[in-house]
């Protein structure tokens, strides 16, 4: 079996992974995004649209002059 980060052969310990280290890549992987489960819930949709405009007021509000 190989690495799914590295492609390098497996230890028996690690897997899938090769070592921590790709197994820590694949979890920052995870943790920023890289990897997600699309949805098509209308609620999350919905939410995501209301969290987009949410954020464009903002950055909207710090753009404007005091």
């Amino acid at each position: 079996m190989s690495c799914p980060i590295c492609g390098n052969d497996t230890l028996p310990e690690m897997r899938p992974f090769c070592s921590k280290r790709c197994a820590d890549r694949d979890l920052a992987r995870w943790f920023n995004g890289s990897y997600a489960v699309p949805s098509t819930d209308p609620e999350d949709i919905e939410a995501l649209e209301e969290a987009l405009d949410e954020a464009a007021r903002d950055q909207q509000r710090q753009d404007k002059p005091h």
